[in-house]
């Protein structure tokens, strides 16, 4: 019975082992399967260099025109989203009791001035005293200053647009009290803007005063915005470790406002004779990226998978150092099924064109 089991067990170890041989060399006999891919030949390209950042649009100048005094409302003299001038009266508050002080002191004017010249002309004569003279120069001097006293206060009650730009949207209506400090309307210039980012400390060195700068804004999609940088904190935050920079854009058209965020890239010197891929052609993994090139090999298209180091990205493209050299032809599609050394069959569209598959 103990040999009978012997050769039963040694029966089936050796019957696996002729299976697993036979199953090795009909797999080592199959034709290598052939993947369809795209490429492209690597070229010298100029790379641009930009340092990107989120910014904040500010108006060249922005206030909340508001009173210094407090009054009711007698008139309102532009309409919500007007365009307006240095020194334009936008609202008027009651100054009818100043008015009348106004005319008050004004109808005294004249008899104090002749009293004051005739003490003047009597001192001077030697008939009057120099305390007359000086008295009549002070009520004279006193009227005067109380009048122009009176006309500050009338002129407070004019609320002028301090510098031109266009107005928001009114906070006050006729007849309305308001207090000193009240916000009667929103005025901006928008004739430039301003646009407030921020750099690594790193990058530091890369900027300075009158380098341009790009923005864009997620309200006009497609369209660049260009400007000049026109000022540089000069402290870094000891917090964050960035710097504030601060860039003007002209805005003609008025399409930027104040309070956009906008994405802001800083131009640098263009790096020359570059490799520059899509990003499709890279192989993203945890343990390294790489890219594989296309060679000849026994009469087929094979790849060779090299390392790469993705330095910097720019919508589809990127900048690559590796081990890489002009005239090398480099899958750009096609690499999800790729290993070293696999068959490949260059196509205009490898999505098209299913791999080729070894028939048994």
């Amino acid at each position: 019975m103990l040999v009978i089991a012997v050769l039963a067990f040694g029966t089936v170890i050796g019957f696996n082992i002729f299976v697993n041989q036979k199953i090795e060399r009909a797999l080592a006999d199959l034709p290598q399967p052939t993947y369809p891919v795209t490429t492209t030949k690597l070229e010298p390209k100029t790379w641009s260099q930009s340092i990107k950042a989120i910014g904040f649009i500010e108006p060249n100048q922005g206030v909340n025109v508001s009173t210094e005094v407090s009054g009711t409302v007698t008139a309102i003299n532009f309409e919500n989203g007007d365009t307006t001038k240095k020194g334009k009266v936008l609202v008027e508050l009651d100054s009818s009791v100043q008015q009348a002080e106004l005319k008050v002191q004004q109808v005294q004017v004249p008899s104090v001035e002749a009293n004051y010249n005739r003490q003047l002309t009597l001192y001077q004569d030697g008939t009057g005293t120099q305390r007359s003279m000086q008295d009549a120069k002070s009520d004279l001097d006193a009227l005067k200053a109380r009048i122009g006293t009176l006309q500050a206060e009338i002129a407070q009650r004019e609320i002028k647009a301090p510098f031109s730009g266009r107005l928001g949207i009114r906070n006050v209506d006729l007849g309305q009290f308001v207090q000193a400090g009240d916000n009667i309307v929103r005025l901006d210039d928008l004739s430039v803007m301003r646009v407030r980012f921020s750099v690594e400390q790193a990058d530091l060195s890369k900027i300075s005063v009158g380098q341009g700068i790009e923005l864009t804004v997620v309200s006009y999609p497609g369209r660049t915005f260009g400007g000049k940088i026109n000022a540089i904190e000069p402290v870094v935050s000891n917090s964050t470790g960035l710097v504030t920079v601060q860039a003007e854009v002209p805005n003609d058209d008025r399409s930027l406002r104040g309070g956009m965020f906008a994405n802001v890239s800083v131009k640098l010197e263009s790096l020359q004779k570059q490799v520059v891929l899509p990003q499709t052609a890279v192989v993203y993994a945890l343990y390294g990226d790489s890219v594989y090139l296309v060679e000849s090999k026994d009469g087929q298209s094979k790849v060779r998978q090299v390392t790469v180091n993705v330095v910097e990205r720019e919508g589809n493209q990127a900048l690559i150092k590796g081990d890489l050299k002009f005239g090398d032809t480099v899958v750009t599609s096609g690499t999800q099924n790729l290993s070293n050394n696999a068959a490949v069959k260059v196509v205009d569209d490898p999505v098209s064109v299913p791999a080729k598959m070894p028939q048994l």
